[in-house]
């Protein structure tokens, strides 16, 4: 039977002498303190961050300026505008927590000899050393040529919120996700019940814009909300699923052989959302509990 490409690597890692610690300087000390703010200088990622944000605040735009403020029903423009903007301002507060936050990035240059000697390996016990960091990969560490860093648990490096979803943000990638999905699907609404508004009265009364502006903005905006719905929808359900098997999207796409303890989809839920249930799963600003897990986790 042949071996997959991923069982191949591993063979190759498991070869005498594959670590070589010799090779690996210590790594340079810290300028800065642990809790400084995670952000990759990445160009792609840093226009694509940026033209997330634009996208949003044109469809704050859209939705306050045009829709809202002209309608005749105060408490109407007062329960949407306040769904919207809250929606808005949770989507935006997750994405900014997604791209700076940490994901899981193993420290750089770790794989010394003095490191390796620490960690008092038994007779027969494997570790895997990434060739392009030079660090110690914990089971299920991949290398990010992005970010340049081996990220646990990566799921994937995504280039919207400029950072590789990994085990300490997937919480806030999905929150994005869901987020941006809700006001999608809110605008598209809006933009739905603002047109059958506008046919019933006079076009002229029913924007402060003209009305083949007040077209086109709508028509922009019905565009990018069904645009962004779709595709967020389908990523957080992904993630969902991801999350509910354990088991990340590098890990299925390259069909990795599972090495770590099975558990139930609930509790799967609470590793990446905290420990125990509660509101803040709904929370960017909530930091979750991710259990007792071991730092470093090796194969044997």
């Amino acid at each position: 039977m042949k071996s997959s490409p991923a069982n191949r690597s591993r063979d190759i890692e498991r070869q005498a002498g594959y670590l070589q610690p010799e090779h690996c300087a210590p790594p340079p000390p810290r300028a800065h303190s642990a809790h400084d703010m995670w952000f990759i200088r990445d160009g792609c990622g840093i226009v694509c961050a940026v033209i997330t944000w634009l996208l949003v605040l044109y469809a704050e735009f859209v939705v306050v300026f045009v829709m809202l403020l002209p309608a005749r029903s105060l408490l109407y423009s007062f329960i949407n505008g306040a769904l919207f903007n809250s929606l808005a301002f949770l989507a935006l507060a997750s994405h900014l927590r997604a791209m700076c936050t940490d994901p899981g990035a193993v420290p750089k240059g770790n794989a010394t000899k003095e490191f390796i000697e620490s960690l008092q390996l038994k007779p027969g016990q494997v570790v895997y050393k990434c060739p392009k960091c030079c660090s110690i990969k914990p089971d299920r560490a991949h290398h990010c040529s992005v970010c340049k860093r081996c990220i646990k648990k990566m799921d994937h490096h995504c280039p919207w919120v400029n950072n590789c979803v990994g085990e300490n943000n997937q919480k806030y990638f999905v929150l994005f996700t869901m987020y941006i999905a809700l006001i999608s699907l809110h605008a598209l609404l809006m933009v739905a019940f603002h047109f059958v508004f506008c046919f019933e009265e006079d076009w002229a009364k029913c924007s402060s814009f003209s009305p083949p502006a007040t077209v086109i903005l709508l028509i922009l905006l019905c565009f990018e909300a069904l645009l962004f719905l779709i595709f967020t929808a389908v990523m957080f359900g992904t993630q969902v699923h991801s999350i509910c098997n354990d088991e990340t999207g590098i890990e299925q796409l390259k069909k990795e052989e599972r090495r770590w303890a099975k558990r139930s989809k609930w509790m799967n839920m609470k590793v990446v959302f905290g420990h125990p249930f509660s509101m803040s799963w709904m929370s960017p600003f909530a930091t979750p509990d991710h259990g007792k897990a071991n730092l470093y986790q090796y194969v044997v």
